[in-house]
């Protein structure tokens, strides 16, 4: 099983670089699934550590680093990141996530 796979709650995460903000707290939070690139915009990475600046890209993360990536989504001041479930799309955590 690869680091990135969580088994049958297999979550993705993104951000959303139009209302990314820069200040690089995800990065903070979570070096292992963010990363700021030299534009001042926070993207995440793939598996394979490459960043990852395609529109809407997302990469799957490990449950281990799921309190530290929610804690990225809270923290965030531009309320750009976004995690859902890869079985149905449903936003479990971020802007658009049901309380």
């Amino acid at each position: 099983m690869s680091p990135r796979t969580t088994n049958d709650e297999d979550l993705e995460v993104w951000i959303d670089q139009d209302l990314c903000t820069g200040d690089g707290i995800c990065a903070q939070y979570v070096p292992e699934v963010f990363e700021l690139d030299v534009d001042g915009l926070a993207y995440v990475k793939s598996e394979q550590d490459e960043l990852l600046q395609a529109p809407g890209a997302t990469t799957r993360f490990a449950l281990d680093l799921l309190t530290d990536v929610v804690d990225s989504v809270k923290e965030c001041p531009g309320e750009c990141i976004h995690v859902r479930r890869v079985s149905d799309g449903v936003e479990v955590y971020g802007p658009e996530a049901a309380d």
